[in-house]
């Protein structure tokens, strides 16, 4: 996928980052791309749009790998979910798969979207062909968060839904993708992201003219 870098994060760092893209949303962004175009060359635009705009609502506007609570460590995010759960803010929680296991591990979220459970690391290192059971802090890795974003919402990993039920052929569904991550949760607002970076994607594309050989013409 061929595009004008520069018309692109122009349309973009008005339509999405408020007039104003800092290094590390640049970096995240570009990185997020070049993931797509080594694991989906020639892929819809449409498919790497939404995946931004789940980065860009998931890591609360950074475009780097979060851990759940938006912690600057696992210790603090472990404190932070640990006092959630005592306060009954968590009662979808049966289990508090953040603390430290039997191996010292924490299995609580992290990367552009939130990794959690150690059965989940472990489907993922088996989708993604890297080892997140021997390391699971690798997700906080932008690369590996990448290919976890890409891999995870090609294949459906996170919820059963993939891109392709929400954007194939003529069909689109900006609002509903956000089934692929979390229900209906602001919805209508990461669509919006999506419809955003898909328009910058198409205004910047460039299209390769076809050159036909001497005797064709």
């Amino acid at each position: 996928m061929a595009y004008d870098e520069a018309r692109f994060f122009a349309s973009v760092r008005i339509s999405i980052f408020g007039g104003r893209l800092r290094a590390p949303q640049l970096a995240g962004t570009k990185t997020v791309i070049a993931g797509f175009e080594k694991a989906l060359p020639g892929g819809d635009r449409r498919w790497l749009a939404y995946m931004l705009a789940t980065a860009f609502h998931e890591t609360a506007a950074t475009m780097q790998p979060v851990r759940e609570t938006l912690a600057a460590s696992d210790a603090e995010a472990i404190v932070r979910l640990d006092r959630a759960f005592a306060a009954g803010r968590l009662p979808m929680v049966r289990k508090p798969y953040w603390r430290l296991d039997a191996e010292g591990k924490s299995w609580l979220g992290r990367g552009f979207v939130q990794l959690t459970h150690r059965r989940n690391y472990e489907a993922m290192s088996a989708l993604t062909g890297i080892d997140l059971v021997k390391r699971p802090e690798r997700a906080m890795e932008a690369e590996v968060a990448t290919a976890i974003l890409i891999h995870g919402m090609v294949a459906g990993s996170f919820t059963g839904r993939s891109l392709a039920d929400f954007f194939s052929g003529e069909d689109e569904d900006w609002d509903g993708a956000r089934a692929i991550i979390n229900g209906s949760d602001r919805a209508r607002l990461i669509g919006s992201y999506g419809r955003a970076f898909h328009r910058a994607l198409v205004t910047a594309r460039i299209v390769t003219a076809r050159i036909e050989p001497a005797s064709a013409r």
